[in-house]
């Protein structure tokens, strides 16, 4: 992943999508560091796809513009942007052999028939599929072939590399070994890349930047440790990981911490990030893996931290975790995921349950 402030490859000023009178992308300023991979994040129809696609030039912004390298794009051709492209469905040519398919960017870039060979084999070399020049398609694993696709966009030394939902048709042991082929590759090459997914782990580990999309419009940008630990509002914290959310109202404000009442009755302590005053209604956001489950009867307090009496409500077992129901007083559930490191506790076993101030993050109510 890149490190350190760098100067924008790609800047979005003002950039609005509309089809007829739906919006699919509200007017966007946006930048996106070289070097960078960053995520374009949201559910099916946020306009994720439709932002990658005027990057493109497969579609046209209604407003606003887009800069590569300081240059306004909006009425470069496509074949002129340089960029590489990688799809779902791979689009690889089923009729041409391998060699044919990495080579068919450089054939329109006026590159001798012997550079072509070399900027092919090397192509291959760094998709770690030495040797298949002459293989058709039909003849590689869908892996093989995602990686053939990578081979074509990066052969062009594009000066960003686009990727619409690459990794969705592999299944989910080869996702895993496709995202870290992503990640080291664009390590590897330094290269400027704006990936597209609606699935956050793939956001979470392999960004440099994220931006959060809901109906055409940005709701968060940032590292992905802020985005998952410090979301802006209810739905960045609900699409991104397992969440439980408590209304409350702030009754203390110290200098570290503030009180909430929550709607059990009881008081929570949460870090006091300067955002709120007494008497302000909020909402708790805590993920369901920061809790830490005591037996009842082994259970001791710790100094400073939250503790609830609950009773386990149901349990499903996920191999590495395991995920629990837990009833609180006055009715209220909140969801845990503990790891199998911690044994594993039986439906209707009464338990106490504890969190840090620092994992209670506190968002306004809409």
């Amino acid at each position: 992943m890149a490190t350190g402030k760098k100067q924008p490859i790609v800047e979005f000023r003002g950039i609005m999508k509309r089809f007829d009178n739906i919006v699919a992308v509200e007017k966007m300023d946006f930048d996106i560091e070289e070097g960078s991979l960053v995520t374009l994040l949201g559910p099916s129809g946020c306009g994720k796809t439709t932002l990658l696609r005027m990057v493109a030039g497969l579609e046209d912004p209604t407003e606003g513009d887009i800069f590569i390298k300081g240059k306004r794009i909006n009425d470069t051709p496509i074949h002129k942007r340089n960029l590489g492209m990688i799809f779902q469905n791979y689009a690889l040519f089923p009729h041409k052999n391998i060699f044919d398919n990495v080579a068919f960017g450089l054939k329109y870039r006026n590159v001798s028939k012997d550079e072509i060979r070399e900027k092919v084999a090397r192509a291959l070399e760094m998709v770690r599929l030495p040797n298949v020049e002459n293989r058709m398609p039909s003849q590689l694993s869908g892996g093989q072939q995602q990686r053939i696709a990578m081979a074509r966009a990066i052969v062009i030394e594009p000066d960003v590399l686009l990727m619409d939902e690459p990794l969705s048709a592999l299944d989910e042991n080869l996702r895993e070994e496709m995202r870290r082929e992503v990640d080291n590759l664009q390590e590897l090459l330094g290269v400027t890349t704006i990936f597209v997914t609606h699935d956050q782990r793939e956001a979470l580990s392999m960004s440099d930047k994220i931006l959060v999309m809901k109906e055409g419009r940005k709701q968060q940008e940032g590292d992905p440790q802020t985005v998952y630990n410090e979301p802006i509002n209810h739905f960045v914290a609900d699409f991104l990981g397992h969440s439980n959310f408590i209304k409350g109202e702030i009754v203390e404000v110290e200098k570290e911490h503030v009180r909430v009442k929550i709607e059990t009755g009881d008081l929570l302590i949460a870090d006091n990030k300067n955002m709120f005053s007494q008497g302000d209604r909020v909402e708790l956001v805590v993920r369901a893996q920061r809790f830490d489950l005591y037996p009842m009867e082994e259970f001791d307090a710790t100094e400073g931290m939250n503790a609830f009496e609950g009773k386990i409500k149901d349990r499903s077992y996920m191999g590495g975790e395991v995920s629990y129901f837990i009833e609180l007083g006055g009715g209220r559930e909140i969801h845990i995921i503990s790891m199998m490191r911690t044994r594993i506790y039986n439906v209707g076993e009464k338990v106490s349950v504890e969190v840090a101030p620092h994992h209670c993050h506190l968002i306004p109510i809409e």
